[in-house]
């Protein structure tokens, strides 16, 4: 990319609408804009952060009556000179404009390009950068959250103290290196110890809160089990309140797997129906049986339900069997129970105790899904306790190249803990030390990053952010 030039790109989506809006940055945003739009006032005579209104011309024949937003710079998003045009929402005629600026020497942005510029101009660091797309990309109340408070920069200014302390304890290191001959030490050990262990105490928790921070990001995956004609459809059409899957009496009609996505309380969700779990001789519904497994092992959760009447305690053992043991959470719902006598006949304990020993958590309910009955209560109880796997005031990161940073961030620390009880020479302690810089510093980009992988991270960006 080249940066030199001025770029120019439809902020609102390429489709009509009532208005849109068209961002321009660079060095000649305000001396072309002046040349095409008819205003009282020069804008370059105008103050950063002011509204003109007046018409975009074509020669003499009027284009749109516009209103232009003015930021210049380094007081703007992209820290350059900034115009953004508000239009009539026509594809036409935002099209028309665009070419206008575009004859006039401008070019179309490429991909996350505004934000990039930045990004390269010290606006906003790597991390804060993703947390754009990310912001841009929620659709939940508790996606939003955490995309505001990374784009805040809430991971980063705990990481860039961290890691200016560890730069002062490279550089005692260096010196004493440079006074090798002299038997002096400038680095506190001790204090480079403590450093180190407080590095730990934020580290780790930020890699344990990734698994929550994409299933959060990405949606919840929970597949709904049971044996065939349980209710697993009629609890998802009750969730969703509307038919997606084949809903009938006849066992083994939802042969393959569906999928949805719901918001339950500001927590998204990827539900899940699967085929019914049982013996049998039909090859398709075989394969849907063996699919229903596979998408309960990829899956956070499992709700497994389970009519009384027609289950016993052992069958639903057999059945969950397959999922012992695979870090899976499990919701035992007992259904149909507007059938039933007596309600909430849930299982004995003793098999209770004994899931418990090969799942994360055990919750239990009783439902009606085909009435609806208790569905709410249900929608809610899951949304809670996803919340419970992360406590409100602690960071949360969502990018797996965080993650992986992270990760041989605290490998670093271990091999310099490991080098200090070994006494291991100053020149290779330091050697660790600056590789746990680096590690920190790529999170945020205070170190030079791949040219692939700052345009994977800013490609995935529409063209006008």
């Amino acid at each position: 990319m080249n940066f030199e030039e001025t770029i120019i790109a439809p902020a609102s989506g390429n489709s009509s609408a009532a208005i849109a809006l068209i961002r321009i940055s660079g060095s000649q945003a305000i001396e072309t804009t002046e040349a095409l739009f008819k205003t009282r006032k020069k804008l370059s005579a105008s103050a950063s952060h002011t509204l003109h209104f007046g018409k975009i011309m074509d020669g003499d024949e009027i284009v749109d009556e516009v209103l232009v937003s003015l930021f210049k710079n380094p007081h703007s998003y992209t820290g350059e000179d900034v115009v953004e045009i508000s239009c009539h929402g026509s594809v036409y005629i935002q099209q028309r404009i665009i070419d206008l600026f575009i004859s006039k020497g401008l070019r179309m942005a490429n991909p996350g390009e505004f934000t990039m510029r930045a990004f390269k101009n010290g606006k906003l660091d790597l991390a804060q950068a993703e947390a754009v797309g990310d912001l841009i990309a929620s659709d939940s109340k508790a996606s939003h959250k955490i995309a505001m408070n990374q784009m805040r920069g809430g991971i980063s200014n705990d990481l860039q103290a961290l890691r200016k302390e560890l730069i002062h304890f490279a550089a005692m290191i260096e010196l004493e290196l440079d006074f090798s001959g002299e038997d002096v030490e400038f680095a506190d050990r001790t204090g480079l110890m403590n450093l180190l262990s407080k590095l730990k105490q934020h580290i780790q928790p930020l890699i344990d809160s990734f698994a929550y921070g994409n299933a959060i990001k990405q949606g919840v995956p929970v597949a709904i089990l049971g044996k065939p004609n349980a209710g697993k459809s009629s609890l998802l059409n009750a969730l969703l309140k509307e038919d997606r899957a084949i809903v009938s009496d006849i066992a083994g009609t939802t042969r393959d797997t569906i999928e949805d996505v719901i918001i339950l309380n500001g927590i998204k969700f990827r539900l899940i129906d699967t085929a019914g779990l049982r013996e049998t001789t039909d090859t398709i519904e075989a394969m849907g049986v063996k699919r229903s497994i596979q998408n309960a092992l990829k899956s956070k959760m499992v709700l497994f339900l389970y009519d009384r009447q027609d289950t016993t305690e052992e069958e639903i053992l057999e059945m969950l069997k397959p999922l012992f043991d695979k870090e899976l959470d499990l919701f035992l719902i007992e259904n149909k129970i507007d059938k039933h006598p007596h309600k909430e006949e849930f299982l004995s304990r003793d098999v209770i105790a004994m899931l418990k020993q090969h799942f994360e958590a055990v919750n239990e309910q009783a439902i009606s899904a085909h009435q609806a009955e208790s569905v709410h209560e249900l929608a809610e109880n899951l949304a809670e306790f996803v919340k419970s796997w992360h406590q409100d005031d602690q960071m949360v990161i969502t990018q797996t190249r965080h993650l992986h940073a992270l990760k041989s961030t605290l490998d670093s620390i271990h091999d310099i803990e490991n080098a200090m009880e070994m006494n291991i020479p100053s020149d290779l302690v330091a050697q660790d030390i600056r590789l746990a810089i680096q590690h920190l510093g790529s999170i945020t980009g205070e170190i030079d990053v791949d040219k692939d992988i700052l345009e994977t991270i800013f490609g995935s960006f529409c063209i006008g952010k």
